[in-house]
């Protein structure tokens, strides 16, 4: 098979959650001009419609639907209108997160924990819960979930969430080995630095920023796109022994 054609993604259907802005608009663009028909999942069904609009004026097959993720009802919702819209699902694509706290952990109360783990573990969770039954019908697919490299060394003051993100490489590990015999597989990416609007309080002060990119390897910022080529290799057949893998694209920061 010719290399082209191992990352071709035509006739499979993807699922991108926190798709509105950032990483997840660049990969549902990416795995969209590979052929895929792509669902662009957000909280506001106005910013995914918007989304959604763009990728269909590059010639993308894109649906809109928001969801909540932190709300299970939401998720159940999500997978059912996808089911109906085009009778399955073949990539799960786990982005959205929240982060709305900053500070030593134990300045946070209950509700903020609860907050974070809802929507950065318990709603991967679940729509991969949802997801598995189809995929296995479908005879495979691939889930990705965006994890961070917090979840592996994590820095001041981003303690919960680092925790969320640790919690959910570990699922991912756990998934990939019980998945695998039905020919699903599921893998983290764990970026770095990149610029979001979930670290715009980084690019925002110049000293901050300086100090980030000293501790990087490569000394720029990293943007959504560069989230977006390895999500392509583990949504498609040039990734098709890739499971249980957790690849940090940080600049080198974790070196």
């Amino acid at each position: 098979m010719e290399v082209a054609q191992k990352f071709n993604l035509s006739g499979k259907v993807a699922v991108i959650t926190g798709a509105s802005k950032g990483i997840g608009e660049a990969i549902g663009l990416a795995l969209g001009k590979a052929g895929a028909k792509v669902v662009v999942s957000s909280r506001k069904q106005e910013a995914v419609e918007e989304v959604a609009q763009v990728f269909r004026q590059a010639g993308i097959d894109a649906q809109a639907i928001a969801c909540n993720t932190g709300q299970m009802e939401d998720n159940e919702r999500l997978v059912k209108q996808v089911v109906e819209l085009y009778g399955g699902i073949d990539i799960l694509v786990n982005n959205a997160a929240t982060n709305p706290i900053y500070g030593p952990i134990f300045e946070a109360d209950v509700k903020a924990l609860d907050k974070i783990m809802d929507v950065n573990l318990k709603g991967p969770f679940y729509l991969a819960k949802l997801c598995y039954p189809i995929m296995k019908q479908r005879g495979g697919g691939a889930v990705i979930n965006i994890a961070s490299i917090e979840g592996i060394k994590p820095s001041e003051n981003l303690g919960i969430y680092s925790i969320s993100k640790a919690a959910l490489i570990m699922m991912t590990k756990v998934m990939a080995n019980e998945m695998g015999k039905a020919n699903i597989r599921v893998n983290a990416i764990c970026p770095g630095y990149i610029k979001t609007k979930l670290s715009e309080m980084v690019w925002n002060n110049q000293e901050m920023l300086d100090g980030v990119l000293s501790q990087q390897s490569i000394r720029h910022e990293g943007q959504p796109d560069d989230i977006a080529g390895i999500a392509l290799l583990l949504a498609s057949g040039a990734g098709a022994f890739f499971t249980g893998s957790v690849v940090t694209v940080d600049g080198g920061m974790t070196v």
